[in-house]
């Protein structure tokens, strides 16, 4: 598959199944409406403008934010490989301070994929450094629209 190939499937799958995401998701109006380039080597890369909104401690990026940033990223990457997957598993590792105000480069790649799980792998960087990196389990999902029926739920709760 060539890399334009990959980045029609991104776009198709964000657009059908992610419309709605905070981090990267075209109609959500309060998101970060992030996107992704495919590279040719099937990873996928994008920048990060670290907004003010963002802040965790003084001058500094939330844990919560970056940990969300880098998993939107690794799920994009899957979309580019024709994939609809959601996260069972997430783990962080927080190297240095992410800051306020410097954009930071996003890139997530797959380590290994046994359909339907796929282990990714996601850093982040900021002013040449490695500031964070994240790996991750997911688990391929239906291509069905899930319906909630909040009247069945309320009934079952009780």
């Amino acid at each position: 598959m060539t890399t334009e190939q990959k980045q029609r499937n991104l776009t198709r799958l964000r657009h059908v199944h992610h419309a709605g995401c905070i981090v990267c998701g075209s109609r959500n109006k309060q998101g970060l409406k992030l996107s992704f380039q495919t590279r040719p080597d099937g990873s996928i890369e994008g920048k990060f403008p670290c907004h003010r909104l963002l802040q965790g401690y003084d001058g500094l990026v939330h844990g919560g934010v970056i940990s969300a940033v880098l998993d939107s990223a690794m799920t994009n990457c899957l979309f580019a490989h024709g994939i609809v997957a959601v996260t069972g598993e997430l783990t962080v590792r927080f190297l240095q301070p992410v800051l306020l105000i410097d954009v930071a480069a996003i890139r997530a790649n797959i380590k290994a994929s046994i359909p339907p799980l796929h282990r990714m792998e996601a850093s982040m960087r900021q002013n040449g450094r490695i500031v964070a990196r994240a790996t991750a389990r997911f688990m391929e999902r239906t291509m069905r629209k899930e319906v909630i029926n909040p009247k069945v739920n309320e009934r079952s709760a009780g």
